[in-house]
């Protein structure tokens, strides 16, 4: 797993990475990376629209999305989907992952490592079935609210 100084390391390097790829380093571009490395865990577009909006006003949601799908490229972002079916970005290198969201209290957790491997290893078993983790949220009731119904 990287740590927050490889991290750092990779942030630094985006500029460079983006020319390397013909592609122009723009103020709303350095909006984005500053706003993604700031970040922990998960972020959703419009999250993340809104606060490059209060660094750099010029910030539009295609430039946006845009240079999200670069870094997705280049291994700084990964995106999955809510339970509501919005599209959110995990910031950072990591373990792919599902989620777990409660209908009740809207709470989300992350499936445990030890989970998704079961889930993986049992839908390859019994369907031949290759899962994305990053597009898996399971819905239901978490443990709390279950207690509480």
């Amino acid at each position: 797993m990287a740590t927050s100084t490889d991290l750092r390391v990779s942030w630094s390097a985006v500029p460079a990475r983006f020319r390397a790829r013909g592609l122009r380093w723009t103020p709303q571009r350095r909006a984005v990376v500053e706003v993604l490395s700031e970040t922990d865990g998960h972020i959703t577009g419009a999250e993340l629209v809104e606060r490059c909006r209060a660094r750099d006003a010029q910030t539009i949601p295609s430039t946006v999305y845009r240079t999200l799908d670069v870094l997705e490229e280049l291994g700084l972002v990964r995106h999955g989907h809510g339970a509501d079916g919005r599209e959110e970005y995990h910031v950072g290198a990591g373990p792919e992952h599902g989620h777990l969201y409660c209908a009740t209290c809207g709470g989300s957790w992350e499936i445990s490592d030890a989970a998704a491997e079961r889930i993986v290893a049992t839908l390859a078993e019994t369907d031949g079935f290759e899962v994305d983790l990053s597009h898996v949220t399971v819905v239901g009731r978490c443990r709390a609210c279950d207690a509480g119904a």
